[in-house]
């Protein structure tokens, strides 16, 4: 199969959407990104990387974090966690409290903002640097020693970040936090605020491809772990539009609105896209166009 060609195209293809959708404004530091700009990169499970476009762009991977703080979580301390958060589709906006309050304090799963800052809790009081552990294991899986938060995103983030700050304090009101709530925020929009390019990300997702084994052969995660943390993104992982992603993509996938969106290839390998201007459900418009391209290009869905 020419991935290269295949990643090509599928850039090509996603270039007729640019010009569709908005920036994310809501965090103003994110604001001022380009919504012309597109990259994808594929990385295999054995190491070769294919790229088009931006694909060395750094960027704010957002929500695309959440995914990495759950893996770290479950390989530091098992699937106690699940007892904490759920694993079913919310069906709501990723910032909306409204579940929490039916549901006391148990978030439905923890791609939401809402089960994300759970998901940090958890990881903060495993390791003491709940951020960090996250930055130290992209670098490493994604050979990209100068990987870093981005200082003004993340203050722009806690300046503006009033939801959050609700839902934080509503999951602690029901006993669901084990830290201070302004510790556990500031690490969340820390690593929220992390800037990666879609080479990195591609990098760093292949140990879901490789069923939870890690770039050096290391194991982070059983291989049935890294089965449900694959079925939890396919269902959950981008936002209240995981089944039309499903549908057009057939990949489990992360969003965030930064623009990325990083995509499993069980067995295979791990795809990314990025194009800053989102959907009304906050996924980037024209990297799930791409994304689209690509599995329907190549037959490379799960289904």
């Amino acid at each position: 199969m020419n991935y290269q060609e295949l990643i090509d195209d599928a850039v090509d293809a996603a270039r007729t959407h640019l010009g569709h959708g908005r920036v994310a404004d809501y965090i103003p530091a994110l604001a001022c990104a380009d919504p012309n700009a597109i990259g994808m990169a594929l990385a295999t499970v054995d190491g070769e990387v294919f790229q088009a476009g931006d694909a060395d762009r750094p960027f704010s991977i957002q929500s695309i974090s959440k995914l990495f703080t759950l893996a770290l979580v479950l390989a530091e301390g098992g699937d106690a966690l699940w007892r904490r958060v759920g694993r079913e589709p919310s069906g709501n906006p990723f910032n909306s409290l409204v579940q929490l309050e039916t549901e006391h304090g148990i978030p439905r799963n923890p791609f939401i903002n809402a089960g994300a800052i759970v998901v940090t809790d958890r990881l903060l009081g495993l390791t003491g640097d709940a951020a960090e552990h996250v930055r130290r294991f992209l670098r490493s899986e994604s050979e990209n020693p100068n990987l870093a938060t981005n200082a003004a995103i993340a203050a722009s983030e806690a300046e503006h970040g009033h939801r959050n700050a609700a839902l934080a304090h509503f999951i602690a009101s029901h006993g669901n936090l084990d830290n201070d709530v302004d510790a556990v925020l500031a690490q969340y929009y820390e690593h929220c605020a992390i800037e990666a390019s879609c080479r990195d990300l591609a990098l760093a997702g292949r140990f879901l491809a490789r069923h939870g084994v890690r770039a050096d052969g290391e194991r982070l995660l059983s291989r049935s772990e890294a089965k449900q943390i694959n079925a939890v993104l396919l269902t959950c992982g981008t936002y209240d539009a995981a089944g039309e992603f499903a549908y057009r993509v057939g990949l489990p996938g992360k969003s965030g609105v930064g623009g990325g969106v990083l995509a499993i290839m069980p067995g295979r390998g791990a795809v990314c896209a990025w194009s800053p201007a989102l959907d009304p459900a906050g996924n980037s418009v024209a990297a799930v166009a791409a994304l689209d391209a690509f599995t329907t290009a190549s037959g490379l869905s799960v289904f």
